[in-house]
C-alpha cells in the first residue's frame, strides 16, 4: 500500500499531466537525488496505470568520480519504474562563465531541450520541491535582482513542469520506493555554493528564529510576486510594441532600418510608470542583440537616464556590445559590431 507521501506526490504529478495530450511522451529529469526518484517513481506509477508513454532523462555533470556509473545505476532504478525510454547524459560542465552552479544549469538544461525535442515530449518534469523554492527566494533576494528573480520558480515555463513545488522536501523524500537508497550529491552539502549555505546555515537560523514555516511563506511570496511580474511584464510587452518606431534618417544620411536595430519613441516611454519603463528598455536591449545574461540592472538604469535625465550626454555601451543613443525624442538601440 502506497504511503501519504507516496500518494501526495502521485496527485501532484497527475494534476501536472491534467492538460497535456496523452499521445506525447513526458521525461523526467532524475539525478539520482531523491527529489527526482520521487518524482520518476510517481510518473512511471501513473504512466503504467493510463497507458501514457513516458521516460527518463538521467543527467551526469561528470563533476564527481564514479558519476558515470552512478548515472547508469540510477537509469536502471527509473528503467524500474516503469519508465521507457530513459536516457543518460554524459556532460562536460565549462570551468569559465556563471561559476560553477549557473554553468552546471546551463549546459543541464541545453540537454534536457535536446532529449525533450528528440521524442517530441510534450512535457519534461523537474524535481524541485517547496524547499528549493524558498532557498531561491532568498537566493535572489541576496543578489538585488529584482521581483522577477524573487518570484522564483514557475511551475511551468514553456515545456518544463515542477510538480512538486507545493510539497515540502522531507514529504518528498518519503515518497521514494523503500527498496531504494537515493544519492546524495556531495555539493549539496559543500558550503562553497551558495545555495547549500543557504540550505545548512540560513534556513535553519530563520526556523529557529521566527517559527516554523518560514519556506512555506517564501513559496507563498514567490507566488504573489510572480503574478505582479507577470502582469507587468505583458504591460512592457505592449508598450514596447506601442513605442516602437521605424527610423531611416541616421546622422546626415538615410538608411533603411535594419532588422537587429530597434528605435522607441521616447515620449511614450517616459510617461510610462518606471517599473513598466525599465522593462521596455531591457527588451528593446535584448531585442538588438545584447545577451540577458550580461546585461544587468545597471545598464539598464543607465539606459533610462537617457529618456528622463537628458542633459545632452553621449550614448550607453551595452553587452552585445549594443550602443544606445538618443537623438531628440528617438533611442536607438543598434548593435556597434
Amino acid at each position: 500500500m502506497a504511503s501519504q507521501e507516496q500518494l501526495a506526490v502521485r496527485r501532484a504529478v497527475r494534476d501536472a499531466l491534467t492538460e497535456l495530450d496523452p499521445a506525447r511522451p513526458v521525461l523526467a529529469a532524475c539525478s539520482g537525488g531523491a527529489d527526482s526518484l520521487a518524482l520518476a517513481a510517481a510518473l512511471g506509477w501513473i504512466a503504467r496505470r493510463e497507458l501514457r508513454p513516458a521516460g527518463g532523462v538521467v543527467i551526469d555533470h561528470g563533476l564527481q568520480q564514479g558519476s558515470a556509473e552512478r548515472a547508469r545505476q540510477t537509469a536502471a532504478l527509473v528503467t524500474g519504474f516503469g519508465l521507457d525510454p530513459v536516457e543518460v547524459v554524459h556532460l562536460q560542465v565549462p570551468e569559465r562563465g556563471r561559476g560553477p552552479e549557473g554553468n552546471a544549469r546551463v549546459v543541464r538544461y541545453s540537454a534536457l531541450d535536446a532529449a525533450g525535442d528528440r521524442y517530441d515530449a510534450s512535457a519534461i518534469l523537474l524535481g524541485h520541491t517547496l524547499d528549493d523554492q524558498a532557498e531561491s527566494v532568498l537566493l535572489g533576494l541576496a543578489r538585488g535582482s529584482g521581483p522577477r528573480s524573487l518570484a522564483g520558480m514557475p511551475p511551468v515555463s514553456e515545456r518544463y513542469r515542477r510538480p512538486l513545488l507545493g510539497l515540502a522536501r522531507e514529504t518528498v523524500r518519503a515518497a521514494v520506493p523503500a527498496d531504494v537508497k537515493p544519492w546524495e550529491d556531495p555539493h549539496n552539502a559543500d558550503p562553497a555554493y551558495a545555495r547549500a549555505r543557504v540550505r545548512h546555515r540560513v534556513m535553519p537560523v530563520l526556523e529557529a528564529e521566527l517559527g516554523p514555516g518560514v519556506a512555506e511563506a517564501l513559496s507563498r511570496t514567490a507566488a504573489l510576486l510572480r503574478a505582479d511580474a507577470d502582469a507587468l511584464d505583458a504591460w512592457a510587452d505592449q508598450a514596447l510594441a506601442d513605442s516602437e518606431i521605424e527610423v531611416t534618417l541616421v546622422g546626415q544620411e538615410t538608411h533603411q532600418a535594419h532588422p537587429d536595430h530597434v528605435s522607441i519613441d521616447i515620449e511614450r516611454v517616459a510617461e510610462l510608470p518606471r517599473a513598466v519603463r525599465t522593462r521596455v528598455l531591457r527588451r528593446a536591449a535584448l531585442e538588438a542583440g545584447s545577451p540577458p545574461s550580461d546585461l544587468t540592472a545597471e545598464h539598464v538604469d543607465a539606459v533610462e537616464a537617457l529618456v528622463t535625465q537628458w542633459r545632452g550626454q553621449r550614448g550607453i555601451d551595452l553587452p552585445g556590445p549594443v550602443r544606445a543613443i538618443r537623438t531628440g525624442s528617438i533611442l536607438r538601440f543598434t548593435p556597434s559590431r
